[in-house]
């Protein structure tokens, strides 16, 4: 895992329209125009860290194509990914609420691209824009029940079920059955040892539900994973 937080801007500007993020595609066009003048669009690498708990954030983060994985920390070592983003979310809306701390720990699951904008100027624009008020506060709604549903998830349900679940919510923010993930990873995200998540993963590969070789994951049979998964995976799938 890489203990940077450096980006590299892959374009000088945004598009005049930042339709590649479907949080911010969902304003109207004027107000995209306004937010993609104080936007950059820059690459971010597999296992970076964006923000820390307790580290104040400098920018807000807007998937394109990448996958960002939320963890809480405890005692500074221990973890359990209380959330996912993909490019219907955003890193940092707790900044217009006026926390600069981060409260979580944010590392790149997948490399891609996002749009980056300073915390100053996401703030600025919150408070002239009516439109990214209403949706700023439905998207901090979905992502606490998220959150209270993976706790809730955790104490009570197998791993089995919660490796499916994460799975496939992985497979939904990527829109693909192939991605990569490590038993280290999956460890750190689940809250438990590597040998559970070695155990968990072949009770799925024999029942010919997944591929797994060396981090490479594929989803053989969707239906059957989501039969195995426990039913929080409803709440969180898109629509």
């Amino acid at each position: 895992m890489h203990t940077t937080t450096s980006t590299s801007i892959d374009e000088d500007r945004a598009p005049l329209r930042l339709a590649n993020n479907r949080l911010l595609a969902s304003l109207p066009d004027d107000d995209q125009l306004q937010l993609a003048q104080k936007c950059e669009t820059v690459r971010v690498e597999n296992g970076q860290l964006l923000s820390e708990p307790g580290q104040e954030l400098r920018h807000v983060y807007f998937p394109i194509d990448c996958l960002i994985s939320l963890l809480g920390v405890a005692e500074g070592r221990m973890t359990l990914e209380v959330g996912s983003l993909g490019r219907e979310g955003m890193l940092g809306a707790s900044v217009v609420l006026g926390n600069p701390l981060s409260q979580v720990r944010a590392v790149v699951q997948r490399s891609g691209r996002v749009y980056r904008m300073a915390v100053e100027d996401f703030v600025t624009e919150f408070y002239r824009m009516e439109s990214l008020q209403h949706l700023l506060h439905r998207y901090t709604d979905a992502l606490l029940t998220q959150a209270i549903q993976i706790a809730v998830c955790s104490r009570f349900h197998v791993l089995e079920a919660r490796l499916a679940r994460s799975l496939l919510i992985t497979r939904d923010r990527l829109q693909s059955d192939k991605f990569h993930l490590t038993h280290e990873f999956l460890a750190h995200a689940l809250g438990v040892r590597r040998v559970g998540v070695t155990k968990a993963a072949s009770a799925l590969l024999q029942q010919k539900l997944i591929t797994y070789s060396r981090g490479n994951i594929e989803i053989l049979d969707s239906v059957g994973l989501e039969a195995v998964s426990c039913h929080c995976y409803d709440l969180f799938k898109e629509k």
